[in-house]
């Protein structure tokens, strides 16, 4: 007969249960009662690590897996809390919502998926042409064949207005002028003839204007601008070869006027005009004074006044400069 021991002799307190029958109940509860369960404890990364001298081992937080395989009495809000996960971004990353069912062998996204980035956009790439320099091309006829200004030519190619091009040579030409249009304000500034960018337009007006007050023909008009164009790309210079200055590079050393006259824009365009209101008088010789100018070829006129060490060059603007005088005059 087995003999039972008083109660008296049995531990007081709680009942000690087996290890094995304690973990089997704990991971029922944890199954049966996940809905009314306390809010999730904290991960592993928040606990402080229990003193070694109590000989409990330190617990450390490993990295959270991609991905979970769920095992029988597995709960969404078990699995959260085992890898220290928000139960409702759980749900999120796997499409999920509190009424969801998973079933063991169900593979779990732990870590939500990265959204695919955005696929660029490639910008069109700007219209470019080139230009095989000859002899004889300037910067300055370039652009104006090609519709663009100087500067726009020169920045693309990573030039100067100092620089020089050779022949053989290969430039890239842009299909348009690469300074932004400005907004237009509300006194929009005077339109820039084809080639010309502002500056450019400003001083071919003048001298336009001047041509006009002085009765010149549009062809004796025509070379001004042609010249002026092909001896300082249309701009006021304060610089030049030897001595030469301003839109026409004349010389001070050569009769034409002291430095500031030269660069007095309105009087060095009458200067090469000439004729009897001619600021230099007998001095020099303007376009005016020479014998049957208006019969020259365009480059022999502008010869005949500049003197030039290329006088070729002057031809290539016949047709340009006919156009700006058009727009602009």
């Amino acid at each position: 007969m087995r003999r039972l021991t008083p109660l008296s002799a049995r531990p007081r307190g709680r009942t000690a249960w087996p290890a094995a029958v304690a973990g089997t109940i704990a991971l029922a509860l944890a199954g049966e009662n996940a809905a009314h369960a306390a809010p999730p404890a904290p991960s592993l990364a928040a606990v402080p690590p229990a003193p070694r001298h109590l000989g409990v081992p330190v617990l450390t937080a490993a990295p959270t897996p991609v991905s979970y395989t769920v095992q029988p009495g597995d709960t969404v809000w078990a699995i959260a809390r085992a890898h220290g996960l928000d139960t409702a971004a759980v749900l999120a990353a796997n499409g999920l919502d509190s009424a969801s069912i998973i079933r063991p062998g169900q593979v779990l996204a732990l870590v939500p998926a990265a959204p695919a980035a955005a696929p660029e956009v490639a910008e069109p790439a700007p219209s470019v042409r080139t230009h095989e320099v000859r002899p004889g091309d300037t910067v300055s006829a370039i652009a104006a064949a090609n519709g663009v200004s100087i500067d726009t030519v020169l920045a693309a190619n990573g030039l100067t207005r100092a620089s020089i091009i050779y022949p053989g040579e290969t430039l890239q030409i842009p299909a348009t002028d690469a300074a932004a249009a400005p907004a237009v304000a509300a006194s929009a500034p005077p339109a820039a003839a084809p080639g010309l960018d502002a500056e450019q337009s400003e001083n071919a007006r003048l001298i336009i204007r001047v041509g006009r007050e002085l009765g010149v023909s549009d062809r004796g008009i025509a070379i001004a601008l042609g010249t002026a164009m092909q001896e300082s790309w249309l701009r006021n210079l304060d610089w030049g070869d030897r001595d030469s200055l301003g839109l026409f590079q004349q010389r001070p050393s050569s009769g034409w006027g002291s430095p500031e006259q030269i660069l007095d824009r309105e009087r060095s365009t009458r200067v090469f005009y000439g004729g009897a209101a001619d600021p230099n008088g007998s001095a020099t010789r303007g376009l005016l004074d020479i014998p049957g100018w208006e019969a020259m070829p365009f480059a022999d006129a502008a010869q005949a006044v500049q003197i030039s060490a290329y006088p070729d060059r002057y031809a290539q603007w016949e047709s340009p400069a006919t156009v700006w005088l058009s727009v602009l005059g």
